[in-house]
């Protein structure tokens, strides 16, 4: 009789196994979302580069330059706190030609970043500065003043795109979400994808275009959730 009990409770457990096994099902899925805004603030690093075979020289070069490049924006209404030096540098320039290494002469960098909160300007303070003694332009950062409700609504989308993930792999092994066992933000940013156009440092008549694509607002989240048969 025990035997028999036994035996049969032995079966009863086979036969719930792969219910059970089922029942603690994990699928672990990244989501992620995007969001387009409008940049309202951009940064533009602009300046000079000077060489002669002075340093002092080229260094005053640079100096004056940047001078002029500053008055000419505060003249053309950029407020003076939002003209910053970016960075200075100066190097030696080589000559090997002859076999050994000859200094021949130096070259003076010397560059502003430039904050421009009417995004329709960006064009017209790259023309002042320029027209004012500037010969080089490094780039153009856009950004947004506010970005919260886009970051909310990028993780919405991304914990969305997480969870239409984890039902095409459950519906693949047969199987049914029940619920989120873990949810974790893994990185939520912005960044942007500025395109400048029709900029040409000799032709000093030409306006420069520039043109501020959307910031893109990115947010990513690695959900697992539960499943079963």
């Amino acid at each position: 009789m025990k035997k028999t009990v036994s035996l049969l409770l032995a079966i009863l457990i086979l036969s719930l196994i792969p219910s059970f096994a089922f029942a603690d099902s994990e699928i672990s899925v990244t989501g992620t979302g995007e969001v387009l805004v409008p940049a309202d603030t951009a940064v533009v690093s602009l300046g000079v580069s000077a060489a002669d075979k002075d340093v002092r020289t080229a260094q005053s070069m640079a100096n004056e330059a940047i001078a002029a490049i500053r008055s000419a924006l505060i003249e053309g209404d950029i407020a003076e706190e939002d003209i910053n030096t970016d960075y200075i540098n100066i190097y030696a320039m080589y000559d090997y030609s002859a076999g050994s290494e000859q200094i021949t002469g130096y070259n003076a960098n010397s560059t502003l970043a430039i904050r421009v909160k009417d995004i329709d300007r960006v064009g017209e303070v790259i023309d002042l500065a320029f027209g004012a003694g500037a010969n080089t332009l490094n780039g153009i950062n856009f950004s947004a003043t506010d970005t919260t409700a886009a970051k909310e609504k990028a993780m919405r989308l991304a914990v969305a795109d997480a969870q239409s993930k984890a039902e095409v792999l459950a519906d693949a092994a047969g199987l049914q979400i029940r619920g989120i066992a873990d949810i974790a933000e893994q990185n939520t940013y912005s960044y942007d994808k500025g395109v400048m156009n029709n900029f040409d440092v000799e032709a000093a008549a030409a306006d420069t275009i520039v043109q501020a694509a959307k910031l893109t607002v990115s947010s990513s989240v690695v959900i697992t959730f539960q499943a079963d048969r």
